[in-house]
């Protein structure tokens, strides 16, 4: 995969920068670029006409050798010039307006896909804030140059031909016209020294203030529980501060940087009427010629301005990009396959899962650690597996190789025989269907929720198998009893549910695929003990699918045809729930623990 990063010196990176954007949007920029190459070249042609009048028409006027009604001639002349002006000002503003929103879609998309692309475990590395900053903020400052870009280029051409008039008028005049393009050059390279640093740590920040506010966001019904609101108040105010201190070091930079710019060109007005005044009273020039080059001199301050705007954009733009290309070439995501496994219509019974000597290491500070070691277990078609253990024993890890969240370091997980490493992923998708004990809930209908489909896709199931799957998840009625039934609306995250009924719902949302591997992680955590019952009890007798869960209640894992005990990230021991009661010590500790947490989390509820 070619990186996303620029590489080399700051010049270098700028104009590599600048030519993907329009390699990228090569038609759009075309336009956009040419309009103002037409702005530059009627600009220009502005100044030679006022030239023209004010030696043909104006002086004579003025000493009466010529009738007062020739200066409408003049003046439509000027007026023509100006309207094609106008017009080529719109076109270019539109086409680079244009450019620039297909670019911030285009990274968007791109961002956003390769968010989807990247295992859990680098999402859980990465703080929600700066993945919402990465696609919004940091996007918007990488295209920022863009805007701009299209006229500085386009006005190019305003200063080749405006140079070749100067020259062709007095060489001594074009020499202290164009003296302002050398002096612009340098002040844009002090102006790059001090803003980069400054650009980049502004929009570190604004990252760090999106995670700050998202947090206090996702943790509102905490925050109001135990009233903290004047701590994180007192929280985001202290990132606000900062990020406004860095904000305005940027704007200080600015602020010295552009009105260098801005007084470049009356400079060179300045000089030019000096230098013009000498030459015309020595009679080498005309004064209609001192006219039009002052008048050059004076429209040369857009094209100046212009390169400024673009040279201002250049630091934020660098930053934007590279903050985008940590996301573009973060390392980790799943290679894709290519296997199709049979999918419940075709083949109704679960799959055959087995774990093969697999091993899961992350880096650390201090070195590897191990979150699972050498672990081996076979989980035959249609069979309910409970798989045990204390916090932190690794559970999690194990149960998320199934449905491919992530892939083991060393070892296999094989789905009906297949590397689960060579699957599809649609196929693993209408194969596994993975239910997590945090659960979300669209701001959507029951019927949205559940299918996760558009009314009217082809793919979308139908009524009765949404009610089906409902009735599995012991939901059924809850629904029936909302004022819509399935197209009842549901909160912002499923507000207007119990914890409960929010898990069932996204069990039935597993279901309504009919997977031949369900995989549950604590996903009934929230629902009653005797619902839990009822829905393990529906799944064995109900469906011939594969079933792998994590449960701390000991009735549910009573309930499966084999109990997995995990500590430690390895295997203690396995067999039915009455044996590991009688032979594993450990087991029957940790059910008597299980027994305990059941009762809090009820007592709680």
């Amino acid at each position: 995969m070619t990186p996303h990063a620029l590489q080399g010196s700051r010049a270098r990176r700028s104009a590599v920068l600048v030519a993907r954007g329009i390699k990228a949007e090569p038609r759009v920029y075309g336009w956009a670029i040419a309009a103002s190459a037409l702005f530059g070249g009627l600009t220009v042609a502005v100044s030679q006409v006022l030239g023209a009048v004010t030696d043909s028409v104006v002086v004579p006027v003025l000493a009466g050798d010529e009738p007062a009604s020739r200066a409408w001639a003049g003046g439509a002349a000027l007026a023509a010039v100006a309207v094609a002006l106008a017009g080529s000002v719109a076109a270019r503003r539109i086409w680079a307006g244009i450019g620039m929103a297909n670019l911030q879609s285009r990274h968007r998309r791109g961002v956003t896909r390769r968010y989807l692309e990247l295992p859990m475990s680098w999402h859980r590395a990465h703080p929600t804030g700066q993945l919402l900053s990465n696609v919004s903020s940091d996007v918007e400052a990488a295209t920022g140059v863009f805007n701009p870009l299209p006229f500085a280029l386009g006005v190019c051409v305003m200063i080749l031909v405006a140079a070749g008039a100067l020259l062709r008028l007095d060489v001594w005049l074009a020499v202290a016209a164009l003296v302002v393009v050398p002096a612009a050059i340098l002040a844009n390279v002090v102006f790059q020294k001090h803003m980069s640093p400054a650009a980049t740590r502004a929009q570190q920040l604004r990252a760090e203030v999106a995670d700050v506010a998202h947090e206090s966001f996702e943790a509102g019904v905490l925050v109001k529980a135990l009233g903290t609101e004047g701590r994180e108040e007192r929280r985001f105010a202290q990132r606000t501060a900062t990020l406004k201190d860095a904000n305005v070091r940027v704007g200080s930079v600015r602020a010295v940087f552009d009105p260098v710019i801005e007084i470049l060109p009356s400079v060179g007005t300045l000089l030019v009427l000096l230098v013009g005044t000498l030459r015309a009273s020595a009679g080498h020039v005309d004064t209609g010629e001192v006219v039009s080059a002052a008048y050059l001199v004076t429209m040369l301050a857009v094209p100046v301005r212009a390169f400024g705007w673009v040279l201002g954009e250049l630091p934020r733009g660098l930053v934007g990009h590279d903050r985008v290309s940590q996301v573009m070439d973060a390392r980790g995501a799943l290679a894709p396959g290519t296997v199709l496994l049979d999918e419940a219509g075709a083949r109704p019974e679960g799959l055959d899962v087995r774990v093969d000597h697999v091993d899961v290491t992350v880096p650390t500070a201090t070195g590897p650690a191990h979150l699972l070691r050498d672990v081996s277990l076979h989980v035959p078609a249609g069979s309910t597996v409970a798989v045990v253990g204390s916090t932190g024993a690794g559970k999690t890890t194990l149960v998320s190789l199934l449905s491919r969240l992530s892939d083991p370091s060393e070892g296999r997980v094989l789905l009906d025989g297949t590397d689960a490493r060579t699957v599809a992923p649609g196929s693993l998708a209408s194969t596994v269907a993975f239910v997590a004990q945090t659960t979300f809930v669209f701001e959507d209908t029951i019927r949205a929720n559940v299918t996760l489909r558009d009314v009217g896709d082809d793919d979308s199931p139908t009524d009765d198998e949404v009610w089906a799957a409902l009735e599995t998840a012991r939901v059924a009625d809850v629904v029936r009893a909302l004022p819509d039934g399935l197209d009842s609306p549901l909160g912002e995250r499923g507000a207007n549910l119990s914890g409960g009924q929010r898990q069932r719902i996204a069990l039935a949302r597993a279901l309504v695929r009919r997977p031949r591997l369900l995989v549950l992680d604590d996903a009934t955590s929230a629902v009653d003990p005797q619902i839990e019952q009822a829905i393990l009890a529906g799944l064995r007798s109900s469906t011939g699918t594969t079933v792998v869960m994590v449960a701390y209640r000991m009735s549910s894992v009573a309930l499966a045809d084999h109990v997995v005990h995990l500590e430690g990230g390895a295997v203690v021991d396995e067999g039915t729930h009455d044996e590991l009661l009688v032979r594993d010590d450990g087991y029957r500790d940790l059910a008597l623990a299980y027994q305990r947490e059941a009762a809090r989390r009820t007592e709680t509820a």
